[in-house]
């Protein structure tokens, strides 16, 4: 496996693999997302059009395996700002972490924890930020689609040091699987302070 990390512009040409990769992972539970490569590839171009992003890119002969991505907060949609402005957090100081994503054979390898240090390192590097933070779907215990065995990865997100912030929630829409429209889904932050 090959492991590289990518900034701003340099994440342009891998945009149709990461929208490739998005579907995939997030078609699976919690998300269940039902996305196009149109709405993914105008959702990257927020990461390449950062300078401060981070793209930590997974590739196995050459095929795009995994990936996790980052970039300030200040830098996001409005839909994951807003949260913390409301609630008085300075934007400018929390490096945000997008999605962590990888194909399920390759789960279980300790790319999940590699993913959460070279994000945090890079937030280190620039220099600027208190806190990293990013958020996760709330999915109910009975939802049709869990699958019986499903186990959330908390403990792992609790091990890299974060804490679920219950107060700092937001809603963002996309299409399940099972629907025909798209619809509000709750998400709930995660917040780490950085030393």
């Amino acid at each position: 496996m090959d492991i590289q990390l990518l900034h701003g512009a340099a994440i342009t040409p891998l945009i149709p693999e990461l929208a490739t990769l998005r579907i995939a992972v997030f078609r699976e539970f919690p998300y269940l997302y039902d996305g196009t490569l149109a709405y993914e590839s105008r959702y990257l171009q927020t990461y390449a059009q950062s300078p401060d992003s981070l793209c930590v890119l997974v590739s196995d002969a050459g095929r795009v395996v995994g990936a996790a991505t980052a970039l300030p907060l200040a830098d996001e949609t409005a839909e994951f700002q807003q949260p913390f402005l409301a609630s008085g957090w300075p934007v400018e100081r929390i490096y945000y972490f997008g999605e962590s994503l990888l194909l399920p054979t390759y789960r279980g390898r300790g790319l999940g924890r590699r993913f959460f240090a070279e994000r945090e390192a890079r937030a280190r590097q620039l220099g600027r930020f208190a806190w990293c933070a990013f958020c996760a779907v709330q999915r109910p215990d009975d939802h049709p689609r869990r699958p019986p065995h499903y186990r959330p990865p908390h403990r792992l997100w609790q091990r890299q040091g974060f804490t679920e912030q219950p107060t700092l929630t937001t809603q963002y829409r996309w299409q399940d699987l099972d629907e025909t429209v798209e619809s509000p889904k709750p998400m709930t932050f995660w917040l780490k302070e950085l030393p």
